[in-house]
């Protein structure tokens, strides 16, 4: 029976230290050779933080699997923004590109509730709403609406 650990780390950054040492140290596997194959393979997703799954099987055989971060560090990486707005109603902290969110939309692909591209899109810009950061220099809902009625059929198309 694998053991399984799953954790969020920061990308390219991992250490030995929690939360990944004090998991998988009880699992009896070379703990900085599984921090240093995460580094190599989150060094990529610099600055955000990455779900990570490490999988230990009977004979201390490890696999790493590293997931996409949130949708909302790769808003916050695109736009180029620490944080969301405080009061994302009334203070827009940035702009993100349509191309950007159906990017990140084809990236999230399978871990979001959306059937296809569109939905998928409107659920990053959802995410824009409550972070204060417009896209294509409209208001996120705004966008949701136009999306609803065809503005962008054509970037749209899968």
């Amino acid at each position: 029976m694998a053991e399984v650990v799953e954790v969020l780390v920061a990308g390219g950054k991992a250490t030995a230290g929690p939360p990944l040492g004090p998991a998988l140290g009880p699992l009896g596997i070379n703990v900085k050779a599984v921090v240093d194959e995460i580094n190599q393979k989150t060094a990529s997703f610099n600055g955000m933080q990455v779900p990570v799954r490490v999988e230990v099987d009977d004979k201390k055989n490890f696999t790493v699997n590293v997931g996409i971060p949130p949708t909302t560090a790769l808003i916050k990486k695109e736009v180029n923004v620490e944080k969301g707005s405080p009061e994302p109603n009334l203070k827009v902290v940035g702009d993100l590109p349509l191309e950007a969110a159906v990017r990140i939309a084809r990236m999230k692909q399978h871990d979001m509730l959306s059937y296809d591209l569109k939905s998928g899109v409107k659920e990053v810009i959802g995410t824009c709403v409550s972070m204060g950061i417009n896209v294509d220099g409209k208001r996120p809902k705004d966008v949701q609406k136009a999306i609803d009625a065809g503005a962008y059929d054509k970037l749209l198309a899968e």
